[in-house]
């Protein structure tokens, strides 16, 4: 070892090294004083024999492996005596041998780790300096030691136990987890909580569990370096002997699955399982789910619009040149280990200045997303005015006038909001003003408290407890149903409706602004961990769009750059009125679609999509057809034309359509559904026991596929697998009397209960004309 093998010594040195290594090993294995000094005193004369030179490599290998082995030998051995010290007063409160329930965190051998086993980042940084760099500011690194986390986390301690904290740390704090720390009167040193995530927790998982989340992997012995074998050589080794042997260094912290969204997965996507909140499955946040339902992963036939492959390291770990020396740099450029996302409060509590700025240049860079001022109504007028821009109209003083703002999800591998909805703001500002720039209107406003308006709409969620109150300090295992939630799924779009009364001496024009602004976190949690007393933290805006208005003529003008084409301005009204169940509004704009597009396939199967959930099937065939004549085997039109054919009791083209969708997209859950549908239906259990099974492995949480092989296993004969599926289903259906603690809240809070129907309006309140009573906002 220490590097010897690529050290350019002379032979005498070589061996003389070798030689103290035998003596170590000798020692270390506790033989007799004797034995050692014959060891010695037949190296030293060997040493004299010119023909021993000859052989000194293969000497030196077979030293290095010994002394390999040896290392892993002893390090097995404290690992073990730690453990089983751990063991003697670790709670093992949900059954013996769980180490990190309600967690999913585990460990090769399933035993708990020597947290000093994990060489720290300062270790690492002593090489890779433009990674310790940029991680030292990151929210990896951040993880644990936030007020953020720990005022939530030290709740749940102090409310049921810090063995229940096992579900938040074993992705903020793995060392703790798996190092037995998370046990009353534990006996681990905790000097590791201000490192998080450090390098040695990512670079050292071995495996990934099925995408369950909640710390779904497998932590392997850290290791920065293997033998020749492939062996992990535990502990720290000298810096020679990383330099000597880089193959086998980046074989020690390298796993091709880093690569993936499945490796993210372990961590950003999580439920409430039952050990934790006495209740039941409760999904958390599937951020992963949503990319792999989003057009950036292609594994989805389904997306309304089409992208080239991304995965989440390609948006959050973007390559760039480094200031810093960097060996893991690769044509002078290193993957950022900033990973750059929406968290600006622990840049600007820790006074990261060049994080925050990243973060906020990330944030306002890009075409995320896509604000549109896309029409107006008048009121008593039924006529819509669209596209804006490119439609001539008149306004006059007094108008009472409805704008439909649509705000596109456009390029966001997730939705907005994603992960912890009930801690993040995102919002929609709406304002009118005059030609002298007072404000005739104004909706999502920040009042003088840093509270935001009521009437706001916000792209965020209201979680409820069974008293029907809001879940404002993040106590998750209180969450027993959700009020409402507001976020836009990638890929789609979300339909605002504003109504203000232009007023009567206005003159000239009025201009409307639209703007999606953005802060972490709400400011009711900024309350609860500092006080109301403390510094505003930091307002993004992530897009806008303004459009001015004259009162008189407003003629049609050419398309502005900061539109999409009109074609695509329809289909996202139509997407926006799908989600928002108007399917007579959603045909009339997908039909806008294929008269400016007659050549868009997707036209086509969005009416027919659109038709179907309509439950009106007939006339859904003849757009996907057209559509599937314009684009021939267009999956997305297949998956949604199998679903007519089932209605109209076509079983054998119905089963051939969801075969041609999963021979180009084998990773489609929907697709794996229907089929194993289709063939329970038929009658083929072997063939739907097939395809639900192949369902879990993509999404191990879907219920339809719980339900099934329940069916299909008991009727198979296989009672146990039958009872663990049928024992999921039950815990994770949704709970029939959860939607009464939603109705409890909204009826508590009447000011902001209509963002729980899709199809409200915000209006202007402050008129003293008023506008039509229960729309108000």
């Amino acid at each position: 070892m220490g590097g010897i093998a690529k050290e350019k010594l002379g032979s005498t040195q070589v061996f003389s090294k070798w030689a103290k290594m035998q003596v170590t090993r000798v020692v270390r294995n506790r033989r007799s004083l004797a034995a050692v000094r014959v060891a010695y005193v037949s190296l030293v004369g060997v040493l004299f024999l010119g023909s021993v030179f000859a052989f000194i490599p293969r000497i030196q290998a077979h030293s290095d492996l010994s002394q390999t082995q040896q290392k892993v030998t002893d390090e097995a051995t404290v690992r073990k005596e730690y453990a089983d010290r751990v063991s003697r007063t670790y709670n093992f409160a949900f059954g013996k041998g769980n180490i990190s329930t309600p967690g999913n965190a585990a460990v090769q051998g399933d035993t708990f780790l020597e947290p000093d086993a994990f060489p720290t980042a300062d270790y690492c940084g002593h090489c890779h300096k433009e990674a310790y760099h940029q991680w030292r500011q990151s929210l990896h690194s951040n993880s644990f030691r936030t007020p953020f986390y720990r005022t939530s986390v030290n709740i749940l301690i102090r409310t049921k136990g810090i063995e229940f904290s096992r579900h938040c740390d074993s992705c903020h704090n793995p060392i703790a987890v798996l190092g037995g720390g998370l046990t009353q009167n534990s006996i681990v040193d905790r000097k590791f909580d201000q490192d998080g995530l450090t390098c040695t927790t990512c670079h050292s998982v071995q495996k990934l569990q099925s995408t369950l989340g909640n710390g779904g992997y497998v932590m392997g012995v850290p290791a920065v370096l293997v033998d020749e074998k492939g062996v992990r050589i535990p502990g720290l080794v000298p810096d020679s002997e990383i330099l000597a042997h880089l193959d086998r260094h980046s074989k020690a912290v390298m796993q091709t699955f880093y690569r993936t969204p499945e490796f993210c997965s372990a961590c950003h996507k999580a439920n409430l399982p039952n050990p934790l909140n006495d209740y039941k499955f409760i999904r958390a946040f599937t951020a992963y789910d949503e990319w792999q339902n989003s057009k950036f992963s292609q594994r989805n036939p389904l997306t309304f619009y089409q992208a080239d492959f991304t995965t989440c390291q390609g948006c959050h770990m973007k390559r760039a040149s480094n200031a810093l020396p960097e060996p893991g740099a690769k044509n002078g450029t290193f993957a950022s280990h900033r990973w750059t996302a929406g968290n600006t409060a622990v840049p600007f509590y820790y006074g990261f200045d060049e994080q925050l700025e990243k973060t906020v240049e990330f944030l306002k860079t890009g075409n995320y997303l896509n604000v549109d001022l896309f029409a107006i109504r008048k009121a008593n007028d039924d006529k819509l005015i669209a596209p804006l821009g490119s439609t001539a109209f008149t306004l006059a003083p007094g108008d009472a006038v409805q704008v439909m703002t649509v705000i596109q999800n456009k390029n966001i591998g997730h939705s907005l909001i994603p992960e912890v909805r009930d801690l993040y703001e995102a919002w929609v500002e709406f304002v009118v003003t005059d030609s002298n720039g007072k404000e005739i209107y104004h909706s999502g406003f920040i009042k003088p408290d840093g509270m935001l308006d009521e009437r706001a709409h916000s792209f965020t969620n209201r979680p409820v407890n069974t008293d029907g109150v809001f879940v404002d300090n993040h106590k998750v295992w209180t969450i027993h149903s959700v009020a409402y939630d507001n976020t836009v799924q990638a890929g789609r779009s979300s339909l605002i409706r504003y109504e203000f009364r232009i007023p009567p001496e206005a003159k000239g024009a009025v201009t409307i602004t639209a703007r999606v602004n953005y802060r972490h976190l709400r400011q009711s949690y900024l309350n609860n961990v500092f006080g109301k007393d403390h510094v505003a933290y930091p307002i993004v805006e992530l897009a806008s769009r303004t459009r001015t208005l004259n009162l008189g003529e407003n003629p049609a003008g050419a398309p502005d750059s900061h539109d999409n084409a009109d074609w695509m301005r329809w289909n996202n009204l139509g997407i926006a009125y799908l989600d928002q169940l108007q399917y007579s509004d959603a045909i009339q704009a997908f039909s806008q679609v294929i008269k400016l597009r007659p050549d868009y396939a997707d036209g086509y199967t969005n009416i027919g999509l659109t038709n179907i959930e309509w439950e009106k099937y007939a006339s859904a065939r003849g757009g996907l057809e057209k559509a599937l004549e314009l684009s021939p085997n267009n999956a997305r039109a297949l998956y949604y034309l199998a679903l007519v054919e089932r209605r109209a009791g076509h079983s054998d083209a119905e089963v051939e359509d969801l075969k041609k969708v999963l021979a180009q997209y084998p990773q489609s859950r929907d697709a794996r559904r229907e089929l194993g549908i289709s063939y329970y239906q038929q009658r083929r259990p072997e063939e739907a026991m097939e395809q639900f099974e192949a369902l879990q492995a993509i999404d191990p949480d879907d219920l339809t596929a719980h339900y099934n092989l329940a069916l299909l296993y008991r009727r198979a004969g296989m009672k146990d697998k039958a009872k663990e599926q049928s024992a999921k289903f039950v815990t994770k259906k949704i709970d029939p009397g959860a939607p009464t603690y939603s109705l409890d809240f909204l009826r508590k809070h009447p000011e902001i209960s209509i963002e729980s129907v899709p199809w409200h309006v915000h209006k202007d309140v402050s008129h003293p004309e008023g506008m039509s009573a229960g729309g108000e906002h």
